[in-house]
């Protein structure tokens, strides 16, 4: 069997004015997506192996660990992911589940072409169809065979959901339960708070891979806008914002000092932020109320023995499959 892919063919974002709006802003702040060029995926592929960052093999040890119960709790039904990737962590998910068909959804053709095959050679058995889009501005999942009168069942692992803000977080849950549909269900992957220095040391490791990550975010500035940011004028910070219950992080300028950009010349201070990403941690009870205010009830949850991270199943508010 051969994987299907359908390319809706995704508008590339507006780069420019995307920047602009975040430089403009008080502090400044790119979107965290302009992070993932090919060099930037290698360097957070490396800081998930790093000894202070455990979200990845943790998640992944609980999904291999009690994969079975979930599948149990999500029944049957056809697996969407969404943001798949190279799809690492579904694996003991589809073991478990065999569900009809697995529907991987990313915005990178090329990256989920290559985790299709992967995944169907993997799992001959169940028909893979990926969809290149952005999730985030669909209404509906195209028609196709093997969504046709099917239950959708939703997959959203790696706290991803951490980098948007509160707000847009519950608008981007709203949205899956209108692509998924009623009865649907969403496995979703929760980072919670825990000390300080555990928190700050991740995402700040001791190989300074998550400075280079940072970092290299200027060196595609510089090539994709005609940008002139000096990196070594810079330097990373990552600390945790009590009042946010997230952990910020930036490029700090060491100087006052003037860069051109996308056409522009924009001045930063000296010690002047500027915020490459988020990342918001949310303990159960905060969780709850967040997939409350989007249409979601919390039905079952997962954790690690240190209650560090979970995997909550999510049911439609709306369903009359409300199962305990």
């Amino acid at each position: 069997m051969q994987p299907q892919l359908i390319d809706l063919h995704p508008e590339p974002a507006d780069m420019a004015r995307l920047v602009h709006q975040g430089m403009a802003a008080q502090p400044k702040q790119l979107p965290a997506w302009l992070l993932y060029d090919a060099e930037g995926s290698r360097l957070f592929d490396a800081i998930c192996e790093q000894p202070e960052y455990g979200l990845t093999r943790t998640e992944t040890a609980l999904l291999e660990a009690k994969a079975p119960e979930m599948a149990a709790a999500l029944g049957p039904g056809v697996l969407v992911e969404f943001g798949a990737g190279s799809a690492r962590k579904v694996g003991p998910l589809l073991a478990a589940l065999q569900p009809p068909a697995y529907v991987p959804l990313d915005i990178s053709g090329e990256h989920l072409a290559a985790a299709c095959q992967t995944l169907q050679a993997q799992f001959p058995k169940v028909p893979v169809l990926g969809i290149c889009c952005d999730y985030s501005a669909l209404d509906h999942l195209p028609a196709h065979p093997l969504l046709e009168g099917q239950r959708l069942l939703g997959f959203y692992p790696g706290s991803s959901l951490g980098n948007f803000t509160p707000h847009e977080a519950q608008a981007l849950l709203r949205q899956f339960g209108q692509l998924l549909g009623p009865g649907a269900r969403l496995l979703i992957g929760i980072d919670q708070p825990k000390a300080v220095d555990r928190l700050e040391a991740a995402y700040n490791d001791a190989a300074g891979l998550s400075a280079a990550f940072a970092k290299n975010l200027l060196v595609r500035l510089n090539r994709d806008l005609d940008g002139s940011f000096d990196p070594s004028t810079f330097r990373y910070q990552a600390h945790w914002q009590r009042e946010h219950c997230r952990i910020a992080m930036a490029l700090v300028s060491e100087q006052a000092q003037s860069v051109h950009l996308g056409g522009r010349r924009w001045s930063f201070n000296a010690g002047e932020a500027l915020i490459t990403e988020y990342s918001v941690k949310y303990d159960p009870q905060a969780f709850a109320g967040l997939a409350a205010a989007a249409g979601w009830r919390c039905a079952q949850r997962w954790s690690d023995a240190h209650n560090d991270l979970s995997l909550h199943l999510l049911v439609r508010a709306d369903s009359e499959a409300n199962t305990p």
